[in-house]
């Protein structure tokens, strides 16, 4: 990429990681969404907990991708047990603010369902984002 060539050595592996974050953030919602199927339509699990099945599992394989492939050139000051507290807490933040979106637009204002969508897809994962580079993976 080209555009990642004219910047600074610090902004191109920002500019990296965040790139990294994207491709595993796809990977691990098709992941969820996977295990969510697998339980709720072939297994016959209800929903909710078909869901939850899959968010919990999301979470282990964020964790995992997140530490091997996205943060992966990040200094690291403490060990995977802490490490992995602060990625459920985030990963919790995250769950929180979807939900926020979702009571916000629709329940509080009115608007359509879809209405959340934007904010779910570029709020919350920049929020995420960066408690994740700066206090998870630090």
């Amino acid at each position: 990429m080209k555009f990642a060539q004219r910047l600074s050595p610090e902004h191109q592996a920002l500019f990296w990681q965040i790139f990294r974050y994207g491709l595993t953030g796809l990977f691990v919602t098709a992941c969820q969404a996977t295990i969510y199927w697998c339980l709720a339509a072939l297994g016959g699990l209800h929903v909710q907990l078909a869901n939850l099945i899959g968010y919990g599992g999301a979470v282990v394989i964020g964790y995992v991708s997140h530490s091997l492939f996205t943060f992966r050139d990040q200094e690291r000051t403490n060990g995977h047990a802490a490490r992995g507290a602060k990625f459920v807490a985030v990963s919790l933040v995250s769950y929180a603010l979807n939900a926020l979106w979702v009571w916000l637009c629709v329940t509080h204002l009115g608007w359509p369902q879809w209405s959340p969508i934007p904010a779910m897809l570029f709020v919350t994962p920049g929020v995420v984002f960066l408690l994740n580079r700066q206090w998870v993976f630090r």
